[in-house]
């Protein structure tokens, strides 16, 4: 699936180069735009309907975070997804859970980078050893 390379996000190595990863001031608001949670006009954080486990499922789990990469095109081409994600559940490694999207419940539009995700399903090793939830419920929140 992703073999390596997505572990290449958190490097963090200073080359000279711009980073578009390094913290930048926040522009100045204008009195329409959405404020800070609580304020007059905040936008509301996106939020999840539950998932669940089947009681049949064994090694099931229910997982969500925000998508840091998106693998629109599985190399072995059977039509799935996969998202790599931020997460506190950390199915695939601390702080990181893979969710594996099968076509028929493949999101149209895909989720993007910053988007909420969640789901549920069991938990297997991709083509590279890593452990993901092959979901059987899935659900983005922009």
């Amino acid at each position: 699936m992703l073999g390596g390379g997505w572990l290449l996000l958190g490097r963090g190595a200073d080359d000279g180069k711009p980073d578009s990863s390094k913290r930048r001031e926040a522009p100045a608001r204008s009195a329409s735009d959405p404020g800070e949670a609580g304020e007059p006009g905040a936008r509301k954080e996106p939020s999840l309907p539950p998932s669940s486990c089947d009681p049949g499922l064994d090694n099931c789990v229910v997982a969500q975070g925000r998508v840091i990469y998106v693998e629109a095109l599985d190399p072995d081409g059977d039509g799935d997804a996969h998202f790599v994600t931020a997460s506190r559940q950390s199915v695939t490694l601390p702080g990181i859970t893979i969710f594996d999207v099968r076509a028929d419940l493949r999101p149209d539009p895909l989720p993007e980078v910053g988007d909420l995700v969640g789901g549920a399903g069991p938990v297997y090793p991709g083509h590279a050893g890593q452990k993901q939830i092959e979901v059987t419920e899935f659900h983005v929140a922009r």
